[in-house]
């Protein structure tokens, strides 16, 4: 998670005689002895900065090979933060910190036909459509299922491997083969273009008065795309609304809390502790409130972490919703982005956060780094039915959701 205004590290004495016959042992096979540098006189005293020049001086003059100099840099930050022991405080070259930057502005763009696909035995299914994308242009279909690519069969291919051949260049035509409902197959041929990926998926859950909200990121376009779903589904007469969050990996705190303003106002969302012990307080904002009156689930489970924790766990804390899933991840801390003069930037914990419970919902693993406790438990709590075919946001499939939606109509009545 990034805050910022846009909140986004043996002395071995050798006795001399044991030197000489290490080296006369070098000698008598024909090798060269190690030439031992005089000893430089004893410093007073030399900071840790100084005593990492020397040494990465010494490397760039002395090692057996050239070594480049930035590498050699990068490697030595990426190793100074792993050293801290927590995974969320990392060092960035300017290629990710570039990619990194595209994924919190929401501006992830490709070269393909805008639509989210998962494994399936026969092909790809499709997940989600991006509206006004090439897919969408040309009818293609949230559960279609992608069963040739350019008259090419992909069934058993590895999904990665069927995105690779549906992605190419601008303008260039491709044709899929969809398998839909009742057995029926169509050829659907659309030109590639550059797309977008959004943030937020929605739609009415098919058969049912339910609308569906998959937020899939907190990135800084999240929240115009959030309110455009939310504001369809209300134009459809939804009779109750699910949050999915599973899989959200989190974002920006203050796409949260604007949110959040949407169903609170000016209630906390998050206590910050920081290093010194100081406290800062986020809280929601005025005038943002929608008068939402039905039944609100909210999907979590284990790889929901972050942003998405806060979002969940506030509507949660003012008893707003309804947690169905799993538990989540337990990322209690806040993370701010540092941008160097080079590109490259370092994203460092600055804080702890707490949920207007209070409660410390930090993960906790055992010595082989396997989930312990922590992050939020659900309301009611749903394993994920692992059988073939299933897939999130199906109602025929997804058991999670297949809950949210029986609460929905048990609340309603």
């Amino acid at each position: 998670m990034k805050f910022s205004p846009k909140l986004f590290l043996f002395i071995l004495a050798i006795p001399i005689t044991f030197g000489v016959g290490y080296a006369w042992q070098d000698l008598k096979q024909g090798k060269a002895p190690t030439v031992p540098r005089s000893r430089p006189a004893a410093v007073a005293s030399v900071t840790p900065t100084q005593l990492f020049k020397q040494n990465f001086n010494l490397i760039l003059r002395d090692y057996t090979r050239s070594v480049d100099a930035t590498d050699l840099k990068y490697a030595a930050m990426e190793g100074t933060m792993a050293a801290l022991g927590d995974p969320h405080t990392q060092f960035m070259e300017p290629k990710i910190t570039a990619d990194f930057t595209k994924e919190t502005k929401g501006n992830v763009d490709f070269v393909g036909v805008g639509a989210r696909l998962m494994p399936d035995p026969l092909g790809a299914k499709v997940v989600s459509v991006f509206r006004n994308g090439p897919a969408f242009r040309a009818g293609v279909k949230a559960g279609d299922m992608v069963v040739e690519v350019d008259r090419r069969a992909v069934g058993g291919m590895e999904i990665d491997d069927i995105v690779s051949k549906i992605r190419g260049k601008d303008g260039t035509p491709v044709t899929l083969t969809v398998l839909r409902a009742g057995g029926k197959t169509e050829n659907l041929t659309m030109n590639r273009a550059k797309v977008v990926a959004p943030t937020v998926d929605y739609a009415m859950v098919p058969g049912t008065r339910v609308g569906m909200i998959t937020v899939i990121q907190f990135a800084e376009t999240t929240v115009g795309q959030f309110d455009q779903a939310l504001d369809d589904l209300l134009s459809q007469n939804m009779e109750g609304l699910v949050i999915d969050l599973r899989n959200n990996p989190g974002g920006l705190l203050e796409t949260a809390v604007e949110m959040l303003s949407r169903f609170v106002e000016d209630k906390q969302v998050v206590k910050m502790r920081f290093r010194d012990g100081n406290e800062q307080v986020e809280r929601t904002y005025h005038g943002l409130k929608k008068d939402l009156t039905l039944p609100l689930m909210v999907l979590i489970n284990e790889d929901s972490a972050s942003a998405a924790e806060i979002f969940s766990g506030v509507l949660h804390d003012y008893r707003l919703a309804t947690l169905v899933g799993e538990h989540t991840y337990g990322k209690a801390s806040v993370q701010n982005v540092f941008y160097m003069v080079d590109g490259s930037s370092a994203k460092i914990t600055i804080a702890k956060y707490f949920l207007p419970s209070g409660n410390d919902i930090a993960r906790k693993v055992d010595e082989e780094g396997s989930y312990v406790s922590g992050g939020i438990k659900p309301d009611v709590e749903v394993s994920l039915s692992m059988a073939p075919g299933t897939a999130l946001g199906d109602l025929k499939t997804d058991n999670q959701l297949q809950k949210a939606v029986e609460l929905i109509d048990q609340k309603r009545r």
